[in-house]
């Protein structure tokens, strides 16, 4: 089997959570009842795929401070690489979240190091056979990253897997930025929300299962839908969609559900597994997270394992 990598090229940032009785208007003042500071953005995905057994290495920046440090503690814990040195001159950036008794959330974030890289740290990882390539629409936000990535993606050679996740921003995103990530995309994987957000800019129309066929179609890619408690459908152009279906569970906590899921498939993929097994091993993982509070809560290999032997897998 193969020994690859999962080469992640987004942004690893800190988020500080707030839970609110609601978001204030403007100009009020409200008291938290409870707060987290903890790495996030990418380093989700990267500690998922870690946790199943990946060599992880992060190819984003980093900073210098405070912010800095909770990142790269984190990934230190789970033995993920950094490409390159803290960037002396700024922090890491940071996201405020607000989390309201409705469970809706509201985000104020700000840009760091991880918004500052250069095409040179993205060649630096010198991808090769069997390597698996991640990279985020997130990217696209940043000047600088936008104009690495779209640089270096299509140099990526073929004997790579390269994933792609759009992001919640797919929607704001340039539509040419996001057309050179669908030319090197082997796996597009994304939420339903994202898909359909997708197919409208592209010119079409679905909903629900179709969307993962319809997005397919319209970008000639491998399409992995995640369907939330469903698991998730994998849509090839021309070919019949294999539902890959997620344990029965009671979730506490959806937050992290996809990061989960895609670093799970991304390890498995590094690992030589064909992508329906990489897929349905990741539908297990995102379920066991959801199960846990917290953003960082995908499994470990051996959890994974459990459930998968235990058979608890719902058939499709």
């Amino acid at each position: 089997m193969s020994t690859g990598r999962v080469i992640h090229t987004g942004q690893a940032v800190v988020d500080l959570v707030l839970r609110v009785p609601a978001v204030p208007a403007a100009g009020g003042d409200v008291f938290a009842s409870g707060h987290e500071f903890l790495a996030g953005g990418g380093v989700n995905v990267m500690l998922a795929a870690a946790r199943d057994g990946a060599r992880v290495v992060y190819a984003g920046g980093h900073g210098t401070g405070p912010f800095g440090d909770v990142v790269r503690a984190a990934l230190a814990a789970e033995d993920v690489e950094l490409t390159g040195p803290a960037d002396p001159g700024i922090d890491t950036g940071f996201s405020v979240a607000l989390v309201d008794d409705d469970a809706e959330r509201t985000f104020v974030s700000t840009a760091g190091a991880e918004g500052a890289v250069d095409v040179a740290r993205l060649r630096g990882t010198d991808p090769g056979e069997g390597d698996v390539v991640y990279a985020s629409g997130y990217s696209l936000v940043h000047d600088a990253n936008r104009a690495a990535l779209l640089e270096w993606l299509p140099t990526v050679p073929a004997g790579c897997t390269v994933v792609v996740d759009p992001a919640p921003v797919i929607g704001d995103v340039d539509l040419d930025a996001v057309r050179v990530l669908l030319d090197r995309a082997d796996v597009w994987t994304t939420n339903e929300q994202e898909a359909l957000i997708l197919l409208r800019r592209l010119g079409s129309e679905a909903d629900g299962a179709d969307a993962a066929t319809a997005l397919a179609t319209a970008t000639g890619r491998t399409v992995v839908l995640r369907a939330g408690s469903r698991g998730a459908l994998l849509a090839r152009p021309g070919q019949d969609v294999v539902n890959c279906p997620a344990p029965e569970v009671e979730a506490v906590d959806t937050n992290g559900a996809g990061d989960a899921h895609a670093g799970v498939m991304c390890a498995r993929l590094a690992a030589g597994e064909d992508l329906p097994a990489a897929v349905r091993r990741a539908s297990v993982a995102a379920a066991i997270a959801v199960t846990r509070s917290g953003p960082a809560t995908a499994p470990t290999t051996a959890e994974i394992d459990t459930a998968l032997r235990d058979g608890t897998t719902r058939r499709s």
